[in-house]
């Protein structure tokens, strides 16, 4: 067995069944390609790389053969590669170029067929096969009229370009998250796209002094997971995250608050279709006292309501679904509690979960809607599913 056999699907099916082709040019940034071509791989994608002259003498073939099972294609043959795998519609899914080279994207843009990843960029072109492209340069050579404008006529034609990441002097390549993302996104169902949907979690933060907060143990995984999920299936996504334990994506949009009056004063902006809320907001914030108060004497402290969010969301948008989190309560009690408070605030859909599994993988969870609830309890993906389903049905 290959050792790119020992890790397929390791992490999920995802890309089951998928075949990826992985079109590399003279980036330092081709570097990366080992780890993304294997973390496709852990995720159930066929793997075929394609290097240019270049790659070739940036990463050692051998080393691209290994991380993918395949010796790598440099130059074409009569065996017609470029054909082979993207002229055919049973052949490979998706056609990802990582890195871009400011020079191999003007090559697309304008037809050149001068290296192997030129040539396969042509045949998906032509036979409609998804196109990713991922520049990684210099920020000056990006900047380039020429290379900016065809980079625009690429997205024109309906290439999904990654990035790239500025830090002021590199333009640097998309990270294969964003990638692995990107290929769920082209190669899953679209049923969410053309909806936007507004995802809003993480924990509130309400200061007691200049240096204290009073929060919660969210971690901000089921918002994360959740606002992934919904990418993936086609949706426009918003994040409005508070403060969390996870780290957050570069391919979705995200916006940070950190008190209830911070997130209150954003939902003005609110215009989705769909506005899902795993988040842990306080109901009391207490007196906030400037600079720091000594550990050395008694302090009484005073906590003040905070205004609901959830019943101000619903004013901004028709469908709303919010979370309700108890511990140790039966699955009928458990109900009853969602119930309200989808009847009071009159919501869309309720899920009702238990704080117990806090940062877990996996939740325990019911989601309850006028018409009845029904168990929901699996991994926070398989929870999401769930939840964006029912947007799905409520078009």
């Amino acid at each position: 067995m290959h050792p790119a056999e020992e890790i397929y699907c390791e992490k999920s099916k995802r890309l089951r069944g998928k075949t990826v082709v992985i079109g590399m040019t003279g980036s330092i940034a081709v570097t990366e390609c080992f780890s993304l071509i294997r973390e496709l791989i852990r995720h159930g994608a066929r793997v075929i790389p394609v290097m240019t002259p270049s790659a070739a003498r940036l990463v050692a073939p051998d080393a691209i053969e290994f991380a993918s099972g395949m010796v790598p294609i440099i130059e074409l043959t009569g065996q017609t590669e470029h054909i082979k795998y993207l002229g055919d519609p049973t052949a490979a899914d998706l056609f990802v170029v990582y890195p871009a080279t400011a020079n191999t994207i003007s090559k697309i843009a304008n037809g050149i067929d001068d290296t192997a990843v030129t040539s396969f960029a042509t045949v998906a072109l032509g036979s409609g096969v998804p196109v990713i492209i991922a520049p990684a340069m210099h920020e000056h050579m990006y900047r380039n009229p020429a290379v900016a404008g065809n980079t625009e006529l690429l997205k024109s034609w309906g290439v999904h370009v990654l990035g790239p990441h500025s830090d002021g002097v590199r333009a640097k390549v998309a990270s294969k998250d964003e990638v692995l993302a990107w290929a769920v996104r082209c190669l899953s169902k679209d049923d969410l796209n053309g909806k936007r949907i507004l995802v809003i979690g993480g924990r509130s933060e309400e200061p007691l002094d200049s240096m204290r907060v009073i929060t919660n143990r969210s971690t901000g995984l089921m918002s994360l997971v959740m606002a992934s999920r919904a990418f993936e299936r086609g949706a426009a996504v918003d994040l409005w995250m508070g403060e969390c334990n996870v780290p957050l994506p570069d391919h979705i949009s995200i916006r940070r608050f950190t008190t209830v009056s911070d997130l209150v004063a954003m939902t003005d902006d609110i215009d989705h279709d769909c506005v899902i809320v795993p988040a842990a907001l306080a109901d009391f914030a207490p007196d906030f006292t400037e600079g720091k108060i000594s550990s050395e004497h008694q302090h009484d402290m005073m906590l003040n309501p905070l205004p609901k969010v959830l019943p101000i969301i619903r004013k901004k948008c028709e469908k709303v679904i919010g979370f309700k989190a108890e511990s140790g309560l039966d699955p009928a009690s458990l109900e009853e509690r969602a119930r309200q408070r989808m009847e009071a605030y009159d919501l869309m859909a309720v899920v009702a979960n238990d704080i117990d599994a806090v940062g877990k993988v996996t939740t325990s969870a019911r989601l309850v809607t006028a018409e009845g609830s029904k168990d929901i309890t699996g991994s926070k993906a398989e929870i999401s599913d769930a939840v964006l389903n029912l947007c799905v049905d409520r078009r």
